[in-house]
């Protein structure tokens, strides 16, 4: 399946083009039928395929692809529309994340703040380590989007929370680096008094800021232009 979507990707099968047929990606890849069914569900199920009975599976434009997709991202990472489909990633976190940091001061409570100042805890260790050992850079990293999903979670609004989950997972397995650790433990830190102090505008600012400077777009892949 990754090597279809890297195909599709890629534009060696472009939009409105046929896939091969099962029988001949059956014997392409030495698969069985039945996996090459499954196969071409996933495509589907990701959007990049539609399926008719009877006349196969079609490829579709590039608008109906699931970029939150962790096999898509990592594909489309390395064309040419790689780098803005991360910023485009980045700046749907500019938008949404400064309101959730100020709904979250809104209704800021006990156990609110005493979530989040967990989370900040985690984030401080994970950057302790990481600064004594490079394997424990993939911690900290975690550990910094958990604080992130966790002021989304804190805004009290379900669905800006489920919305968000996907743009969180694509921007970690697209491998976005998190910056400075000490800078940002400081800038979570005014987040962090914002929201316990129930100061909304001074919260709002406070992500605003943090996002402008912190997470980069990731290090290019090779073959990435």
């Amino acid at each position: 399946m990754r090597i279809l979507i890297e195909e599709i990707v890629e534009g060696e099968i472009a939009p409105g083009e046929m896939l091969a047929r099962e029988v001949d990606l059956a014997e392409r890849f030495d698969v069985s039928r039945g996996v090459v069914r499954e196969t071409i569900r996933g495509l589907e199920e990701r959007g990049l395929v539609a399926v008719k009975h009877g006349r196969g599976a079609t490829v579709r434009e590039e608008a109906e692809w699931d970029v939150f997709d962790a096999d898509v991202l990592g594909a489309m990472r390395a064309g040419p529309g790689g780098r803005q489909l991360v910023d485009d990633a980045l700046a749907c976190r500019r938008i949404f994340e400064p309101e959730a940091a100020a709904l979250a001061a809104a209704r800021a409570d006990e156990g609110v703040v005493d979530e989040l100042m967990r989370a900040q805890d985690a984030v401080a260790g994970a950057a302790a380590r990481a600064r004594r050992n490079d394997a424990a850079a993939q911690r900290y990293r975690e550990a910094d989007d958990a604080f992130h999903r966790a002021i989304v979670r804190a805004s009290g609004n379900r669905v800006l929370a489920r919305m968000s989950e996907p743009l969180h997972r694509a921007l970690a397995a697209a491998g976005a680096e998190v910056g400075d650790p000490k800078r940002r433990l400081a800038e979570h830190e005014r987040i962090l008094g914002a929201i316990a102090d129930g100061d909304a505008e001074g919260a709002r600012a406070a992500m605003a800021e943090h996002l402008a400077a912190g997470t980069k777009r990731p290090r290019a892949r090779s073959g990435t232009r």
